[in-house]
């Protein structure tokens, strides 16, 4: 009789379950929104160096255009080596496939403040950071009915104040003393 346990995209541990909550994940997801802002495609390569370089496995997910931009700026997969459309990584994740430590979510639209809803009801249990940008962050910021972890940032051209953030969150920051 086959295991009933279905096969995961990222190492978990001995329930399957994510790991929520640790330091350091083993595995990342990386949701992008649609690429019209510029300072996204540099901030989510900026995110899977810096998880990468702690050891931590990273999946891009998003449309077409967005995965196509990836590429273009990797065509190493140095930072991304695992990329994915983002229909069917929510298959993956429905199938218990796709499961991980943290989601991190880059929205500058409502479809994308949509997309982190779904992961968050989808992976309960995983750390969901949620990451505003934009002309209006705080607006669309408002509108977040679900628990999450949120990074506010006015960014669009310039990612500067946006990583110093992000660098906060996770503890990248460098020590001053």
């Amino acid at each position: 009789m086959p295991d009933s346990q279905p096969e995961t995209r990222y190492k978990t541990n001995e329930k399957n379950d994510p790991m929520p909550g640790s330091a350091e994940p083993k595995s990342a997801t990386l949701l992008l929104g649609c690429p019209e802002v510029p300072v996204q495609m540099a901030i989510a390569l900026y995110m899977a160096h810096r998880l990468q370089k702690q050891g931590t496995e990273v999946l891009a997910t998003g449309n077409p255009s967005v995965l196509n931009l990836l590429k273009v700026s990797d065509p190493e997969k140095r930072y991304l080596p695992q990329m994915i459309v983002l229909e069917r990584c929510i298959g993956e994740v429905v199938e218990k496939k796709g499961i991980c430590d943290l989601c991190e979510v880059f929205a500058h639209n409502d479809a994308s403040i949509q997309y982190a809803g779904t992961m968050r009801y989808l992976l309960p249990g995983t750390r969901l950071v949620l990451v505003v940008f934009g002309r209006a962050p705080e607006v669309l910021a408002e509108t977040i009915t679900f628990p999450c972890e949120k990074i506010v940032e006015k960014a669009v051209h310039n990612p500067m104040q946006l990583k110093m953030k992000i660098n906060g969150v996770f503890g990248w920051a460098a020590s001053r003393t």
